[in-house]
């Protein structure tokens, strides 16, 4: 007889955890707090003259905190605190989303085999300096690759206590 594992737990069950997770030469943790904005505008030129900052000129690279995901999408990360200009009257959309998202960091050797039992990206191709919205699972990310053996994934609240889990659950089989 097969026996089945529940697949989902009440979200009550579910928080994310305050210490960092270790094990099979992967460390998982919280990520510092931090300002976060969307970005948007159809002139880089435009965008970055209001923010006072240099953009990525490719989709995935990063520079100075800001990650280029679109061809007029950008995601900021800054330290706790720090702000942007709104852009008030002019063609461009900044918008602080620091509540809407808590950062991982998921570090160590191991980290992208923990990472990859859950995103389809080949994370081997993957380049530091890289970043892009992908999947965990079924939930949306943002992943960045600040070094070799360091990522920082980014993800909305609601789906945080999940992601966590579920990464834990991932450094725990390895």
């Amino acid at each position: 007889m097969i026996e089945i594992t529940p697949l989902a737990v009440s979200a009550a069950d579910l928080v994310v955890g305050t210490a960092p997770v270790s094990g099979h030469d992967v460390r998982l943790s919280l990520a510092p707090a931090a300002a976060r904005y969307s970005l948007r505008a159809r002139d880089p030129a435009t965008l970055a003259g209001v923010i006072g900052r240099a953009l990525p000129a490719r989709i995935g690279d990063m520079q100075g905190g800001i990650a280029c995901l679109g061809p007029d999408g950008y995601y900021v990360l800054l330290p706790a605190g720090e702000s942007m200009p709104d852009g008030a009257g002019l063609p461009v959309s900044v918008v602080d989303v620091s509540d809407r998202a808590l950062g991982f960091v998921v570090e160590g050797t191991g980290a992208a085999a923990a990472i990859a039992t859950g995103c389809p990206l080949d994370l081997d191709r993957f380049a530091v300096g890289r970043a892009t919205r992908t999947l965990f699972e079924t939930v949306e990310i943002i992943l960045l690759r600040e070094d070799t053996t360091r990522f920082r994934i980014e993800v909305w609240r609601s789906f945080a206590p999940w992601l966590w889990h579920a990464l834990v659950a991932a450094i725990a089989d390895r």
